[in-house]
């Protein structure tokens, strides 16, 4: 990569503690403008494709009604400096997608630019709209007593922001939702609508993580669903916890860090395989989606090699990322389409890679560091530096 031309500074210089005096740990930057950005190279210098630059345009107009209207909780673009890009996307010919992004906009590195990336897809599974032998595994829609509210125990003075999800019992208290354990052993029989059933509780487990799916039925139909809510408890990243347990690696016994290592000891290890997926406490719900493909958290279609999942935060949700990784599949021009319980901070991501056996095999794969640029419109590096 070139090094950066300049440095936009928007978080105050450290200095060296006075002796005798206590210093507060720092504070974790909560958005890109905290974290620190600096000016990238020209978008011209970037080595992109003419393909994925088509690819990207007819993702970033896709994306253009949502960021025009969304809140932009990184401080990098307001409504404002989106506005004339996205009015020139809408009658840019694809065929020449590269000026576009060449012309229209800059580059800004977040933080040190140092990038860790994963991947998802859409899975494809056995399921069907109604329960039959073999196929019995319910996949619920959102609940009706799932709600926000606070615990009676939260003093009025912390009752601030968004209250926690969860259910008011029968003495009328607001207590945490059910919690994965308990949704498998029934809570929610009768509670929760069923949309369809699976055949596989370990398939449906790696489904609920990507967020959408298909589920092909005996007869040859397929039924889409997607995302619909979560039950508001944390999520816990099953491969961290076999790792810390020794059990993943390239030493004898252990397993490939992998979505396929993981579900091959899971299935070779059935009892500890349920007690180590139901430590998970999240459970997605979903809604059946009908469109060419599944909704990422922006509302539009995610496309294979072209959409990825960041923090919000981080990243304005619809604006273009450059990756150049250590996995050169995943480098290239991206939409920031969609975010993830596990896609937090800056500079973290998960690339899309569509349906199919290929796009399983490379997402469950995918585990790659190296650098990433935030692509901005033009000027608005300039408008932050002078606004600080």
């Amino acid at each position: 990569m070139l090094l950066l031309a300049a440095c936009v500074r928007l978080v105050p210089e450290s200095r060296a503690p006075t002796p005798g005096v206590s210093v507060p740990p720092p504070i974790a930057a909560t958005s890109a403008v905290m974290a620190g950005i600096a000016a990238g190279p020209d978008v011209g210098a970037l080595p992109i494709a003419p393909e994925d630059a088509r690819a990207a345009l007819a993702s970033f107009i896709e994306s253009c009604p949502r960021l025009l209207r969304r809140e932009d909780k990184s401080g990098l673009a307001s409504a404002a400096d989106w506005r004339g890009v996205c009015e020139a996307a809408a009658s840019w010919p694809s065929a020449d997608a590269l000026r576009f992004f060449r012309t229209r906009f800059e580059t800004a590195r977040v933080s040190d630019g140092s990038a860790f990336a994963t991947g998802y897809f859409e899975p494809e599974i056995m399921g069907s709209r109604t329960r039959r032998p073999g196929i019995e595994v319910p996949v619920y829609g959102m609940p009706g007593d799932l709600v926000r509210g606070w615990p009676a125990e939260t003093p009025p003075a912390e009752r601030t922001g968004r209250a926690p999800l969860g259910r008011y019992d029968e003495n009328g208290n607001h207590v945490p939702y059910y919690e994965r354990a308990e949704i498998e052993d029934g809570a929610l029989a009768g509670r929760a609508p069923v949309i369809a059933w699976v055949a596989d509780p370990v398939e449906f487990f790696f489904l609920q993580i990507q967020g959408s799916g298909r589920l092909r039925t005996p007869e040859g139909d397929v039924i889409r669903i997607g995302y619909a809510g979560q039950n508001g408890r944390g999520y816990t990243g099953i491969g961290g916890v076999m790792r810390e347990r020794g059990l993943l690696g390239d030493g004898p016994g252990q397993y490939p860090g992998s979505m396929q290592g993981i579900m091959a000891y899971i299935r070779e290890n059935p009892a500890e395989g349920r007690e180590l997926m139901r430590m998970n406490k999240s459970w997605v719900f979903f809604r059946e989606l009908t469109g060419d493909g599944p909704l990422g958290a922006l509302g539009v279609p995610v496309r294979s090699h072209a959409s990825v999942a960041a923090d919000p935060a981080f990243v304005p949700l619809g604006a273009p990322v450059w990756l150049d990784l250590d996995r050169d599949e995943a480098d290239g021009l991206w939409i920031a389409q969609d975010t993830g319980g596990a896609i937090k901070g800056a500079n973290r991501f998960d690339t899309f890679w569509g349906a199919g056996a290929q796009a399983r095999r490379i997402a469950g794969g995918m585990s790659a560091r190296g650098t990433a640029l935030v692509l901005l419109p033009k000027g608005t590096l300039d408008r932050l530096d002078a606004a600080r």
